[in-house]
C-alpha cells in the first residue's frame, strides 16, 4: 500500500506539478534569460513533456505585446 500511494505522489508530482512550476518559470523569464539558463529551459521542457502536453490545453500563455517606441 506504501509503495502504490509513493508511485502516485510521484506520478503526480511529474505530471502535474513540476510541469506547472517549469510553465510558470518559462513565463517569467523567457525574454529575459541568457543562452545557458535557456538551454536549462530547453533541457526541462525535454525532461518534463508528458506533464507539460497534459497541462497545454488549460494553461494558455500567451506572448506579450511588442512595445514600439
Amino acid at each position: 500500500m506504501v509503495v502504490a500511494l509513493l508511485y502516485l505522489i510521484l506520478a503526480g508530482a511529474y505530471l502535474l506539478v513540476v510541469p506547472m512550476a517549469v510553465m510558470l518559470y518559462l513565463k517569467l523569464r523567457w525574454y529575459t534569460a541568457s543562452s545557458i539558463e535557456r538551454g536549462f529551459m530547453y533541457f526541462l521542457v525535454f525532461f518534463f513533456f508528458p506533464g507539460l502536453l497534459l497541462l497545454s490545453p488549460i494553461a494558455n500563455f500567451r506572448p506579450r505585446r511588442r512595445q514600439i517606441v
